[in-house]
């Protein structure tokens, strides 16, 4: 049997490298990871975070800027400069952005444990040696974006999204894809919180240990931890009331006066 191709490699034949980095970007602006008017992490940081070349990453934000997505000045960082994105029909992950989000939080916790415990335990028995390094050098990447949300959240998202298209089944692992789209700007606001990085990167390390050992029911256990220490900060974001906007805490913070 060959070795599986990551994300990025098995639609190298329909898309150009540069046009796949695109639609990531585009995907991760799209799901509330990038926000309007974020500083883009550099060409290099990029290009460690989505494993590919300086070159096609620099390729990725020309068509961007293009596109009137992304802002380019020179002496400065690329920032966000519209939000208003339309996800490519080649898209690496969620369809439309907005559908997940129509669930509530217990509904998509219970099919992140039935559906992504099962794809992750599948993807330990395919996982290429090429993929194992990937998320070796993800947790690598991690590691330098650990005092950075939205860079956190980058390489968190090419760490989940490796594993899941390794499994055999890609209608399965598109739809837990979805799945992890879930409330990302919830994420991005419970990433903030102290220790928050540092629990989710120890998370990864586990799940990394178990797939190379090549235990399915080991990674399918980490996975169950990770999914549920999402659940329960995604919670405490919503509890909290720290995902609502500046203008309605203020009312409802009025009105409790």
């Amino acid at each position: 049997m060959s070795s599986p191709l990551s994300p990025l490699h098995e639609a190298i034949h329909k898309q150009t490298a540069k046009e796949i980095i695109r639609d990531k970007i585009v995907s991760m602006i799209a799901s509330g990871i990038l926000q309007l008017g974020d500083e883009l992490p550099s060409e290099r940081e990029l290009s460690n975070m989505l494993a590919v070349s300086r070159e096609t990453v620099r390729g990725a934000i020309q068509l961007l800027a293009g596109e009137g997505v992304v802002q380019v000045s020179q002496g400065a960082r690329t920032r966000v400069s519209r939000i208003d994105v339309k996800v490519s029909a080649q898209r690496i992950g969620v369809t439309n952005p907005t559908s997940i989000n129509g669930y509530s939080l217990e509904a998509v916790h219970a099919a992140r444990l039935l559906v992504e415990t099962a794809v992750v335990a599948d993807a330990t028995r395919n996982l290429s040696a090429e993929d194992i390094q990937r998320l070796e050098d993800s947790i690598a990447a991690q590691e330098q974006a650990f005092n950075d949300p939205v860079r956190f959240l980058i390489c968190d998202r090419e760490f989940h999204l490796t594993i899941y298209y390794a499994s055999t089944n890609r209608l399965l692992a598109d739809f837990v894809v979805d799945l992890y789209t879930y409330m990302l700007d919830h994420r991005r606001i419970a990433m903030a919180q102290p220790g928050a990085i540092e629990k989710s990167l120890e998370d990864h390390r586990f799940i990394v240990r178990a797939l190379k050992m090549r235990n399915p029911e080991a990674v399918a256990a980490a996975f169950s931890e990770h999914i549920l220490r999402i659940h329960d900060t995604s919670l405490a974001v919503d509890e909290g009331g720290l995902a609502q906007p500046a203008e309605t805490k203020a009312m409802n913070a009025a009105g409790r006066t």
